[in-house]
């Protein structure tokens, strides 16, 4: 089977055929660098490294080109900035490196390019131009817009007519609009904000415009796959896709569009705004990031996640299982594998990781029962890689049980285990439960199997 996944375009799951294997695109919204991302934020990106990833094994990693993008101009900013009293690239500097820094603590891939809107103003002002010379866009009191009335496919992407989207609108009304759908190419720019010069007057562009942009430079219009958060089919890719094919005579923008549904805490939708924002920074203190990847893809990506605390424990707890494993499998020389097919073929199915996990566990459950060596190294190395393949299993087992555990504590546990063993071959169980006991007391679970004695910290 090959990938198949579901297109936000034509309503339906399909087979995924690149316009050139050689070189597969794929682009994915990044975040605005004012503030910490919260794991909702995390959803989509969680989302985009598993497409990359399956792109990955069916074309081979030198043949795949992941853009996720960073904006780092901003009304948000802007204000982060003002506040500080300082430019923009002292705030966008730092939370676009905290942000990386916090995507590879779940495990995730770093994407192939990572463009930043300001270093792509010349392309947008390019871009402008080619609309207003094609009569797409117009100018008006210092801005420059849209005309969505000039693009009869508005409306494709996200279902909805354009008669219906003015009669309903809740775009910014502006008595400088043509067309209350009409959006902002370029717009003036406030005192102390961040301007640049252009053939329409100094400004700065508006945030659909960046992304267009940073496409067609480092992509090309049409590319292979858009993905991004269920809220900004409308009016983001949209407009998108209205100005890409505009500005760049295409009938297509890109030919498979995926978006991940909401992730909501409480059953309400995670927002900034609303307060109620749970910071990927502050949980890879408490967990690890393995868990939190976890309880991310425990739900198909298209379906709405509710974040819990229960849900971050069966994480731990589903992981913890694994590793256990693993763990009991240590002696177990595990050669290079290549993933389960069954596992491979469940993420063919648009990503259903679900059923990926399931096939993890039917994995650890084969190595558990394998009867000889070779069958053993081979399920192990089977294991390991469809683990991988999912951004898991990546962590030696005994580190993954000593958690956060510092050196000290370390060598104590080992003493502790050692002066407990040898007391139970000296048949002194006083002795064996007393440092039992201490262990407990320390957080330290001890288990006795076959191949010896292990410990994890609870």
């Amino acid at each position: 089977m090959s990938l198949h996944l579901y297109n936000t375009l034509h309503r339906k799951k399909q087979p995924f055929v690149p316009i050139d294997p050689k070189r597969v695109t794929l682009y994915v919204c990044g975040p605005t660098v004012y503030s910490y991302a919260h794991i909702g934020n995390a959803r989509a990106a969680m989302a985009g490294d598993l497409v990359f990833r399956m792109l990955r094994h069916h074309y081979g990693p030198d043949h795949v080109v992941y853009a996720r993008n960073i904006t780092d101009v901003d009304d948000k900013i802007n204000a982060a900035a003002q506040a500080e009293g300082v430019d923009i690239s002292v705030i966008t500097n730092k939370f676009a490196e905290i942000y990386q820094d916090d995507m590879r603590a779940l495990n995730m891939l770093d994407p192939t390019l990572e463009p930043r809107a300001t270093d792509h103003i010349p392309e947008m002002i390019t871009t402008i131009q080619a609309l207003v010379d094609k009569g797409h866009a117009y100018v008006a009191e210092g801005h420059v817009l849209f005309s969505t009335g000039s693009f009869e496919r508005y409306g494709a992407l996200s279902g909805r007519n354009l008669d219906d989207m003015i009669a309903g609108s809740r775009v910014e009304v502006a008595p400088y609009k043509k067309a209350p759908t009409d959006f902002v190419l370029w717009k003036p720019s406030k005192p102390g904000e961040p301007v640049w010069d252009s053939p329409f007057g100094a400004g700065r562009p508006g945030w659909h415009l960046e992304c267009t942009a940073m496409i067609a430079k480092n992509l090309g219009i049409p590319f292979d796959i858009h993905g991004g958060g269920h809220d900004l089919i409308f009016p983001h890719h949209e407009n998108e896709v209205a100005q890409g094919c505009c500005a760049h005579g295409e009938e297509t923008y890109a030919r498979f569009w995926v978006h991940n549904g909401f992730l909501t805490m409480d059953s309400e939708k995670m927002s900034k705004s609303l307060g109620n924002v749970t910071l990927v920074h502050d949980l890879i203190k408490t967990y690890p990031g393995e868990v939190l990847r976890w309880a991310l893809l425990a739900g198909h990506y298209r379906a709405p996640l509710d974040w819990t605390d229960a849900g971050l424990q069966q994480a731990k707890s589903a992981l913890d299982k694994l590793y256990g494993v693993l763990q009991r499998a240590d002696d177990i020389h595990a050669p290079p594998g290549a993933p389960s097919p069954a596992l491979v073929a469940a993420m063919d199915d648009d990503l259903n990781t679900p059923q990926a996990y399931a096939e993890l566990f039917a994995l650890a459950k084969a190595l558990e029962t394998a009867s000889s060596p070779e069958e053993k190294e081979e399920r192990k190395g089977q294991l390991l890689a469809s683990g991988h393949l999912l951004g898991f299993l990546q962590t030696d087992a005994a580190d993954w049980f000593a958690g956060n555990t510092d050196g000290d504590d370390i060598a104590k546990i080992e003493a502790l285990i050692a002066k407990r063993q040898q007391a139970r071959a000296e048949k002194n169980w006083a002795a064996a439960d007393a440092a039992r006991d201490e262990l407990t007391a320390m957080g330290i679970e001890v288990l006795d199997g076959p191949q010896g004695t292990t410990w994890r910290k609870v």
